[in-house]
Order: C-alpha cells, then sequence, then structure tokens
C-alpha cells in the first residue's frame, strides 16, 4: 500500500515536471478597423488636392475637407466641442469633424456620404464620380 501510494506521488510531481499547464495569456495588438480611410483620402484630395492649407475665399471653407463655417457652428452645437473655423486647418480636427458626419450620413454607403458632403442637388453626381476616380 505504501508502494502504491508513493508511485502515485511520484507519477504526480512527474506528470506536473514534465507537462506543465498551458494557462497562458498572449497579448496581440490588432489596428483598428478604420472603414472610411479609402473615402476621408478620396474627398480630401477632390476637396483640397491633399492639401491641408487649402482656402476658399468665396465659401470661407478651410482645409483638406473645405469645411465651412456653417458646418463648424452645426458640429459644435451637436456634440459640444467649441471649435473654430482655423481649427479646421489641422488635419486630425478636420478628420474628426468629417468622419462624424460620414457616420451619420449613411456607414459604407460611400456615394451617400460624399454627395451629402457635397452638398445638394444634380452637381454632387459630378462630385460623386471625381471621389470614385480616387478609391
Amino acid at each position: 500500500m505504501k508502494k502504491l501510494l508513493l508511485i502515485k506521488i511520484f507519477l504526480l510531481f512527474a506528470f506536473r515536471v514534465v507537462a506543465p499547464s498551458q494557462e497562458a495569456l498572449y497579448v496581440t495588438y490588432s489596428p483598428p478597423f478604420e472603414p472610411f480611410n479609402s473615402l476621408v483620402h478620396a474627398v480630401a484630395m477632390v476637396e483640397a488636392k491633399g492639401d491641408t492649407l487649402a482656402y476658399n475665399k468665396i465659401e470661407e471653407a478651410v482645409g483638406l475637407f473645405q469645411i465651412r463655417p456653417v458646418r463648424v457652428k452645426d458640429y459644435n452645437m451637436r456634440t459640444g466641442s467649441s471649435y473654430r473655423l482655423k481649427d479646421m486647418y489641422d488635419y486630425e480636427i478636420s478628420k474628426k469633424v468629417f468622419l462624424y458626419y460620414a457616420s451619420k450620413i449613411g456607414p459604407y454607403n460611400f456615394e451617400r456620404i460624399a454627395r451629402s458632403w457635397n452638398g445638394s442637388g444634380v452637381k454632387t453626381l459630378d462630385y460623386w464620380k471625381r471621389v470614385k476616380e480616387y478609391l
């Protein structure tokens, strides 16, 4: 009986040493999914040819996405932000504003987003054609 008990103890110890537990934690980095990246690039190219310092004197539109004062005012009202028009020269801020409206207009419907960003009416069809060239 003592021999059997000693053998069991030895085997338990031996298996524990030879076969460690499989408890492991793997941490991997997964980059965020950004579904609008290609649209952001396309609209930026059509609106300002990629120039973050672009300015349209007639519409008072600024930055990469040609954001006008009325859009800044609307964005601030909806989000509680306090951005000013000159802040739209900052790529990250103007992209944030663009993505806010893009997500409200219709996620994954690039045509609807682009045409709505441009305005309304028949001319938005031409705008969409230009945007598609960069997608």
